[in-house]
């Protein structure tokens, strides 16, 4: 994939698929960290786990179904007109002139939802990788990001790409422009670590976005896009101090930070153990912090989960590498 991508354009029509009923493909997709501290909508980096995965068959009878949704403990919607995976794919097919086309679909949740990890992405992505490798459809992925941002739309309000983007594409991505769509596939240290907690509380998506401040102050802004640029020029670097120093947040975090309980304690816990940053993955409630090593980000997780339970607050914990692969076929 080249580094830049330029505005993404519908592909023409692509032939009939040669799989008649029956025929189906299983894809796994990865979760998310989003905004990475100080690129609110603009930067997101995919992790190995969790993820979501999609059973896809073709039927026979035109048109989408869900068959079986399982670990969303039926929070999920089953109408294909209002789940996210449904809705995606159904414009992909809309595009390519496939509406003849008959699927069953289903979504097996591996991940928690509202956990600030890209649920709704992940589930999205799969759907639609699925849908690209049963069709034999070898253009490029930047198509099918306008879909998976009508995927991101309908979940929490707007079609950011931040979560998407990296799912579909792995790696660490920056979102250079909306209007025209570009995206930019960044460089990263290879012995970066990610630690993620997610305390057991609700935040959702929409609310988190509300309570977010309208106007700012230059002084404000220009401190932001200070640390933006350091942290994109640690990334190709390779400088992970530079990485450090810039992942922080005067914008978004000390609002979004006082939905999480004892944020700024597990940050405090998380640099005193060798963290090189600290902060909130996507709307959170999930947090993160990159570490230098392995051990170093397994120490964080238990430190921090430890915590946690002493608060009375469940969590979940994941340690992970930068998944560069983004979505594949397991099935």
């Amino acid at each position: 994939m080249e580094d830049k991508i330029q505005e993404a354009k519908s592909h023409p029509a692509i032939k009939a698929s040669p799989l008649g009923g029956g025929g189906g493909i299983q894809v796994f997709a990865p979760a998310t960290v989003a905004n990475v501290v100080c690129g609110f909508d603009v930067l997101g980096f995919a992790v190995n786990e969790p993820g979501d995965e999609v059973i896809m068959r073709v039927t026979n009878k035109p048109g989408i179904t869900i068959s079986k949704i399982t670990g969303d403990d039926g929070r999920l919607p089953m109408d294909p007109a209002k789940n996210t995976v449904s809705v995606s794919v159904q414009h992909y097919l809309n595009s390519i002139g496939r509406t003849d086309l008959g699927l069953d679909i289903e979504l097996h949740k591996r991940m928690p939802i509202g956990s600030g990890l890209g649920s709704s992405s992940a589930s999205t992505v799969a759907g639609l990788y699925a849908i690209k490798t049963l069709l034999g459809d070898d253009t490029d992925p930047i198509n099918l990001l306008p879909f998976a941002m009508k995927g991101e739309e309908m979940a929490c309000g707007h079609g950011h790409a931040d979560n998407v983007a990296p799912a579909l594409f792995g790696g660490f991505v920056l979102i250079r422009s909306y209007e025209p769509l570009d995206v930019v596939r960044l460089p990263h240290p290879e012995g970066l670590y990610c630690a993620i907690v997610f305390p057991d509380v609700d935040v959702p998506t929409r609310e988190a976005r509300q309570i977010i401040r309208k106007n700012i102050q230059m002084k404000d802004a220009v401190t932001q896009w200070g640390n933006i640029a350091g942290l994109v020029s640690g990334l190709f670097m390779n400088d992970i101090d530079l990485i450090g120093r810039s992942m922080k947040d005067i914008l978004v975090e000390p609002v979004r930070s006082m939905l999480i309980p004892d944020f700024y304690k597990m940050r405090e816990m998380a640099m005193e153990l060798g963290a090189v940053s600290f902060g909130i993955s996507g709307s959170g409630p999930s947090v993160f912090a990159f570490a230098r090593d392995e051990d170093t980000a397994n120490r964080i997780t238990e430190k921090l989960q430890k915590h946690l339970t002493e608060i009375s607050i469940g969590s979940n914990a994941y340690v992970s590498t930068i998944n560069d692969k983004g979505p594949r076929v397991i099935g």
